[in-house]
């Protein structure tokens, strides 16, 4: 692999940025909300402390790596030379969860290049947990991480996340209430990169969402598939988009089918 790719020189800018922009969330956390507005609806809000704290994730990530493709959710992407390596970057995943002062939610940090993962964070500030991958490894603050297999659903922990679009919700919904006498419980966290560590970790034993973007679900991914979980995409149909699965080995597959079209 060639230098220029090395996965631990990705990984610490992604912990320095990461690092970085956590400080400045906490410090604002609770605080008054500058800069508030909507994106994708009325209920899809961004404030000053997303845009201020992905300029610091990708002042760093410039200073460092300036011909690399940036893809942020506040910025879009980047302009550049693009040497094969790509960053994937949410500031502030769990924005509504930020406002509304729960403290659930994170900074997401990824690297790839055509051959796959190469880095990647989540950051919780409020409890100070780091969650890292690099390929063939994932810890949470140093710690190496390893999902262990299961067999029984319906005692798995199972968590979502929803759409911001009411329709598209409403649906979401519907297949939730289905699945709820399939499994032990139902979490809907906020934050989707914070819930994917959290699967990693074996807090949770399966998330699945529709409609994510590659930067709420990049680094998130990468963590649970290096703790030897597993990662299935949802197919899309004519009513739901694109979504992704990860989760146990065993009960993510039993789950999978159910959840595809025409199950």
């Amino acid at each position: 692999m060639p230098p220029s790719a090395n996965p631990q020189a990705l990984l610490n800018i992604a912990l320095d940025a990461a690092r970085a922009a956590g400080a400045v969330l906490v410090e604002r956390f609770g605080g008054p909300v500058s800069g508030l507005s909507a994106k994708s609806t009325r209920t899809d809000l961004v404030s000053d402390a997303d845009r201020d704290a992905e300029a610091i994730i990708l002042g760093r990530i410039r200073s460092e790596r300036p011909d690399d493709l940036v893809i942020a959710e506040e910025s879009g992407t980047s302009a550049g030379l693009h040497n094969g390596v790509r960053w994937h970057v949410d500031p502030l995943d769990g924005t509504v969860n930020y406002l509304w002062n729960i403290p659930h939610w994170a900074v997401s940090i990824h690297a790839a290049d055509p051959s796959g993962d190469l880095a990647a964070v989540v950051y919780d500030p409020c409890r100070d947990e780091l969650f890292t991958a690099t390929p063939g490894d994932c810890r949470l603050n140093g710690t190496p991480l390893h999902l262990e297999p299961a067999t029984e659903l319906a005692m798995a922990l199972l968590a979502t996340g929803f759409a911001y679009d009411p329709v598209l919700r409403a649906r979401q919904a519907a297949i939730m209430a289905g699945l709820l006498g399939s499994v032990r419980d139902v979490r809907r966290n906020g934050s989707a990169a914070l819930d994917l560590a959290w699967v990693a970790a074996g807090r949770l034993d399966i998330y699945y969402e529709r409609g994510l973007a590659i930067w709420d679900r990049a680094a998130g991914v990468m963590l649970v598939r290096e703790a030897h979980g597993i990662v299935a995409p949802l197919d899309r149909t004519d009513e739901l988009p694109d979504g992704v699965l990860a989760g146990r080995r065993g009960i993510a597959e039993q789950l999978l089918t159910s959840l595809q079209p025409g199950a």
